[in-house]
């Protein structure tokens, strides 16, 4: 046999780490942080295993100890005191995401990102103004552009509040340019936008709806978020963010997705963030329970595929954790 090319002469101890081509760093990643104003202490999140929710008044410790990890940026999703048919609280300047971004952004160097959004905050869940007939015989269960305002009100009140970056996750048609909108007249022009550009309906939220209090009373949400069958309806609405003026594109879920990981990474030369979300976390930490798994490993070589794919960003409740042992 003539083999002139032997590609294991490559994976020796000595030049292995050399020739390694993508690796994970702290500033990659971004870890969520959930604030609850309806608590006095820490309260865990049973199927997140590690992870909590926190009064406002301990949302700078519980961003100080992710800075001690080394990771730099967070991610800030809020649960209010109160929900109305609106989610009005999610605007209000004495809301529970605004409060803690005031106290993150006076007392730490913590980059400050935040989800606009309206599920965690509605009676009924869903991430927008309703339909009249949502419940009992939908059409796309919630009104579109009736939603696009408040979506903007939400962005405001985070900037005032001193967010770096604000990340509209609930798939309206036009919400980028809406917040764009609003933010550049309330004088914010300098804060960018994260779209959750392709967010598909997956049944890997379910931890999250726990941690965040934010499932729907009534229905699904697949008349606004993506059917995980397409792909090249991906395309199409990461198009359209970008020409409303997205800054960051983000795709979730992200390793059953790292296809359009991939296609979006290979298409644009924007920034492409990904989310590791909760239920991906929660598999590889009962699998780790059982002794299936090796914990530690396998969420590094989680990160690691979805770096791979293309993500610049990660958000991940691993974040913590994996920064720490790099």
């Amino acid at each position: 046999m003539d083999m002139t090319r032997r590609p294991r002469r490559l994976r020796t101890d000595g030049v292995r780490p050399l020739v390694r081509e993508t690796e994970v760093s702290a500033s990659d990643l971004i870890a969520p942080v959930f604030v609850d104003a309806t608590t006095d202490e820490r309260v865990p999140i049973e199927t997140m295993p590690g992870h909590e929710r926190v009064p406002v008044d301990e949302s700078v410790a519980r961003v100080e100890d992710v800075l001690e990890t080394g990771v730099e940026a967070i991610m800030v999703f809020g649960i209010p005191e109160s929900k109305d048919e609106r989610g009005s609280r999610a605007w209000a300047s004495d809301g529970v995401v605004q409060e803690a971004v005031r106290r993150i952004t006076d007392e730490t160097d913590a980059y400050v990102i935040t989800d606009v959004c309206l599920c965690e905050y509605t009676e009924h869940g869903h991430c927008g103004v309703l339909e009249e007939t949502a419940e009992s015989d939908p059409d796309l269960t919630v009104r579109n552009d009736e939603t696009l305002g408040l979506l903007g009100n939400i962005a405001v009140s985070h900037a005032r509040a001193g967010a770096d970056m604000v990340a509209p996750s609930g798939m309206m048609d036009g919400m980028v340019g809406a917040i764009r909108e609003a933010l550049d007249e309330d004088g914010h022009s300098d804060v960018p936008v994260m779209s959750y550009a392709a967010k598909f309906e997956s049944s890997f939220y379910g931890p999250f709806r726990d941690a965040a209090d934010g499932a729907p009373a009534f229905g699904d949400r697949r008349h606004y978020q993506m059917d995980p069958a397409n792909a090249r309806e991906a395309r199409r609405e990461v198009e359209l963010d970008v020409e409303q003026g997205a800054d960051v594109l983000m795709v979730k879920p992200a390793l059953p997705y790292l296809d359009v990981v991939r296609d979006v990474r290979e298409t644009y030369d924007h920034p492409v963030a990904a989310y590791n979300v909760s239920g991906e976390y929660a598999m590889l930490h009962a699998a780790a329970e059982k002794g299936w798994l090796n914990l530690e490993e396998v969420a590094y070589e989680s990160l690691l595929s979805i770096k791979r794919a293309g993500a610049d960003l990660i958000l991940t409740y691993f974040a913590e954790d994996v920064a720490d042992r790099l």
